[in-house]
């Protein structure tokens, strides 16, 4: 029997019900009940943005789309149905849907047919939460033994390695093909922090981010060799989409699965190959349409700073949005009052290895962008200065408890008395709160008030517990009073500190 399996009719992606209970969803479905759930919730949220990716190539595949900024209001103020892309979808030739299918399997591709049997490797080198760097060991799963995946598992890993892929050298010989098969690029979803606007459905949340395209929405990837591809013999140029269809179905990753029947008889996969994939150009207007830009450049995800650290970035986009030119534009063309989540993702990753996926959500009602933005600016400024306060009070303590250091102890002397990362665990939640009261229309100044009372409180506390493991001694004592001052000069500072930290601020 030639294997089959087709994600249109069969379950593959999870899915939240509006009880908040697990789902899991076959593609007519998440377009037929997209407003009967809240949305998709993926493993990690990669997964759950290569989903969002896959269902908005499909609708712009299916010719349906606002063509206008206008339209595209209509859309979202109306709640427009989906059903038309359920039935477009019920209408597609059943072998464009095999993702086993032996020419054309579904996402994959059939070149590295001839290659699987003396080159396949385990199932692990495609599930992106568990590859490391795509050779060694990474969350207990060896890459040459993975186990079998189902049907659907190994279809949403396929998906996700094409919109979230690291970069680095794959597990793959590079002279199949050709000697660039094996030098995967990051994928797109690695290149920036992404922005998508969620709504209170997934129905919601699709019609959000269906950005308006006047003319044909360009070419559906279906499978490899369903269109000119670039070879493997040399580095490629990067080409530019056709249209949002072929954006948000980019082929990231040439891959192939091995179908194999299952213990309880169902189709899954055993074994896989992965190699490079199509190389797109990200630069143009299409491919930006939710892009924050910091310093003249996308705003990229970092180690060193949390995402609602970089949350006045986002807002001053919102402020700087052109009407209807790009996602921040079409909100603000929202009726006031149509509260909106913008939810955040990036990933933190090296060249053949992955450290994290971050993500955040924020509030963005329509008429609060300026109270929004100061209360996200003025937020964050507090959180620093007094993540540098904290720092110079722990120098103040290091300075008398180790008079004569060693360089090398420095900085893990340093740290002993250093505050400011329990300072940011706990802002967290505190300015997230800021912002929830700036966009339910509260005083901006009289929440900043409130927000840098607790902030100031919490840091206090928290150097006066890094304080305690000094001495009970002259010098002991001397180090946390110096500190202590410090830290209180500081916050007081009429010159540099925000004015909401004050302490004639504060009475």
């Amino acid at each position: 029997m030639v294997p089959y399996w087709d994600p249109r009719t069969q379950a593959c992606l999870p899915a939240l019900t509006m009880a908040g209970l697990p789902s899991r969803l076959d593609l007519i479905e998440a377009f037929e009940k997209a407003d009967d759930h809240q949305g998709v919730a993926g493993r990690h949220p990669g997964e759950t943005l290569a989903m969002l990716e896959l269902l908005t190539a499909v609708a712009y595949a299916a010719d349906v789309y606002p063509e206008t900024s206008s339209e595209w209001r209509t859309w979202v103020t109306g709640r427009r149905p989906f059903t038309d892309v359920a039935d477009w979808l019920r209408q597609q030739p059943d072998e464009q849907w095999n993702f086993f299918h032996p020419d054309r399997p579904l996402f994959q591709n059939a070149l590295l047919a001839p290659f699987m049997n003396q080159h396949g490797v385990g199932t692990s080198q495609i599930v992106m939460h568990h590859v490391g760097d795509y050779v060694q060991l990474f969350d207990r799963h060896h890459l040459h033994h993975g186990e079998p995946l189902t049907a659907a598992d190994a279809f949403m890993a396929v998906i996700t390695q094409h919109v979230c892929g690291n970069g680095g050298r794959g597990m793959i010989p590079g002279n199949l093909l050709g000697a660039a098969l094996n030098n995967q690029a990051m994928c797109r979803a690695g290149h920036r922090v992404h922005v998508t606007a969620l709504g209170q459905t997934l129905g919601d949340t699709l019609r959000l981010n269906l950005h308006p395209h006047d003319g044909d929405p360009g070419s559906y990837n279906y499978t490899w060799t369903d269109r000119p591809r670039r070879s493997f013999t040399t580095k490629p140029t990067p080409r530019v989409p056709d249209g949002p269809a072929d954006l948000h179905s980019i082929l990231g990753r040439s891959i192939l699965t091995r179908p194999t029947r299952l213990p309880d008889g169902s189709w899954g996969v055993d074994r896989v190959l992965m190699g490079a994939g199509d190389i797109v150009d990200l630069t143009h207007t299409g491919a930006l349409q939710d892009a924050v830009i910091e310093k003249n450049a996308p705003l990229k995800a970092s180690a060193a700073r949390a995402l609602w650290r970089e949350a006045h970035s986002l807002y001053a986009a919102t402020a700087r949005r052109e009407k209807g030119m790009d996602l921040y534009g079409r909100l603000a063309t929202l009726p006031e009052g149509h509260r909106v989540t913008l939810w955040t993702v990036g990933l933190l990753a090296r060249p053949g290895k992955l450290i994290a996926w971050v993500n955040d959500a924020f509030p963005y009602i329509p008429g609060r962008e300026t109270a929004l933005r100061q209360a996200s600016e003025e937020g964050c400024a507090i959180a620093e200065y007094v993540a540098t306060a904290l720092d110079d009070a722990a120098y103040a303590a290091w300075r008398i408890a180790y008079p004569n250091p060693k360089p090398a102890d420095k900085q893990s002397q340093l740290a002993r008395f250093k505050a400011a990362g329990e300072h940011f665990a706990a802002t967290e939640p505190l300015f997230h709160e800021l912002l929830d009261e700036a966009a339910e229309g509260a005083s901006v100044p009289e929440a900043l008030t409130t927000y840098a009372t607790e902030v100031r409180s919490n840091a206090e506390r928290f150097l006066t517990a890094r304080l305690r493991s000094l001495p009970p001694s002259s010098q002991g004592h001397r180090a946390s009073t110096e500190a202590r001052e410090k830290l209180e000069d500081n916050l007081n500072n009429p010159r540099k500190a925000p004015p909401y930290l004050r302490k004639e601020q504060l009475a």
